[in-house]
């Protein structure tokens, strides 16, 4: 009995451990030749997946690859990750620097149209659009204690992510590779580049041939929101007079985290600078201001805001966002994309809810470290974004304090000026992106595919 009791016990635990091992190996990838709302195959190689990260491989990270339009075996690949923290980079590739987008029409109950871009960064590099951290688009989590990251801890699993990746993609692994992202990524594609370099030294296999990392309106270091009053002058939306008012009882700092309680003066001159700027769109100060928005919108409400503005649906560029929800969210669309039944049961494009814990606000150490070891970098800024202006980027660019190389001036599309850059001695390019807003792509995608498309094959702007 005693050992029958042994054999049935082991037995048990074979099947346990073999139960276990079929659902964390749960790296999946798959081509997609057909999309619901693409009318014909799609005219580019799509692929999506999840591959499995962290302990366990309790993680489970969802990608969109799409392969370089022009020579995929040559051309730069790239890891792509949004901001937010918690948009899902389905915001990339639609909205911002991917294929396709949403046909501007106005939603009528079936399923949204599907157009291709001219302007996708994909026709001079391969790009992941990575989920990421857990709990972003359709990457989940498999335990509670899974759910849970932070700058730090989704940054190591990116790493994580790409040597997977890398893995079951051989065929990539010598194309020149790059970082890239934008708004809070500006925390993680540094932590990221820097993680892949340390790896590289390590002698961890597979070698990624990392060349260098793209940010765009990216959060850097904490003083940045210093940056808005200061954004907010030069734009005409506080007076001269109350700028000065403002540099001289707050002393430069306009945090109210580090305003002192007693000094009454700094907070009336704020409050007055709130009032200025109320109604202000901060993602692109020369749009109209439309509230946030978040889903499901409740209908009243929204018959409400169809009544009070003009009949095109895309006045405000937050209509533009509900196609995405109206699309990913159909049974069809999920089983084309590959989705995992039960994982996620209703996609947010911005969670709100991210079970993130910030660990790190400043990152310049990063960009000195990187830059010492020959890192490229092209760091890009719409010059109508009031969320982190361009001036914030300039200043810790300038405090890195390399040598100019190439001085101030107008870079242009189609002999037009498309904005303004200067490059530095550590290969990091600035470049800001006239009349762009947050994020620059998704205002002025024809320029920004110029500077992408520059950069990438190591032209000048």
């Amino acid at each position: 009995m005693y050992r029958l009791f042994i054999v049935i016990i082991t037995i048990f635990f074979y099947i346990n451990i073999n139960i276990r091992n079929i659902a964390v190996s749960s790296t999946s990838s798959g081509k997609i030749d057909y999309l619901p709302g693409f009318h014909g195959p799609l005219p580019f190689h799509l692929e999506t997946g999840y591959v499995g990260v962290d302990v366990n491989e309790d993680v489970q990270l969802f990608y969109y690859f799409i392969q370089s339009e022009s020579n995929p075996k040559e051309d730069p690949l790239m890891l792509w990750i949004t901001g937010g923290p918690g948009c899902s980079s389905i915001s990339g590739l639609f909205y911002e620097i991917g294929t396709m987008q949403f046909e501007a029409v106005e939603y009528n109950g079936s399923l949204p149209n599907l157009i291709l871009t001219p302007y996708s960064w994909t026709k001079a590099a391969s790009i992941i659009f990575l989920d990421i951290p857990v709990g972003t688009g359709f990457s989940y989590a498999r335990t509670t204690l899974a759910s849970s990251s932070t700058d730090i801890q989704f940054s190591d699993q990116a790493y994580e992510f790409m040597i997977k990746w890398f893995q079951t993609h051989p065929e990539f692994v010598s194309n020149p590779f790059y970082v890239g992202g934008d708004s809070y990524s500006g925390i993680a594609v540094p932590i990221i580049t820097q993680l892949i370099s340390n790896g590289n030294e390590a002698h961890t296999k597979p070698y990624i041939n990392l060349k260098g990392y793209v940010l765009g309106n990216p959060v850097t270091f904490p003083e940045e929101d210093n940056y808005q009053i200061c954004f907010a002058n030069g734009m005409g939306l506080i007076s001269d007079e109350l700028y000065k008012l403002l540099s001289r009882s707050c002393h430069g700092e306009y945090r109210l985290d580090y305003i002192s309680p007693n000094n009454n003066g700094c907070l009336q001159h704020l409050e007055l600078c709130q009032e200025c700027i109320d109604g202000i769109e901060t993602a692109h100060v020369l749009e109209p201001y439309c509230g946030s928005f978040r889903w499901p919108i409740e209908l009243a409400t929204q018959k409400q805001l169809n009544e009070e503005r003009p009949l095109s649906s895309f006045y405000c560029r937050v209509d533009g966002y509900k196609l995405v929800y109206y699309w990913v969210n159909d049974v069809n669309v999920r089983e084309a994309l590959h989705i995992r039944k039960g994982t996620v049961k209703e996609w947010i494009r911005c969670s709100s809810e991210l079970n993130l814990t910030t660990t790190v606000d400043d990152v310049r150490p990063y960009h000195l470290n990187l830059s010492k070891k020959g890192y490229r970098s092209l760091i890009y800024s719409g010059d109508h974004d009031m969320v982190v202006p361009h001036q914030s980027t300039e200043a810790w660019v300038k405090d890195l304090n390399h040598p100019v190389i190439d001085q101030w001036r107008s870079w242009k599309v189609h002999g037009q000026i498309a904005g303004y850059t200067e490059s530095y001695s550590n290969m990091m390019t600035f470049a800001t992106v006239k009349g762009g807003g947050h994020t620059a792509p998704e205002y002025k995608p024809n320029e920004c595919f110029d500077m992408f498309k520059r950069w990438i094959s190591h032209e000048p702007l």
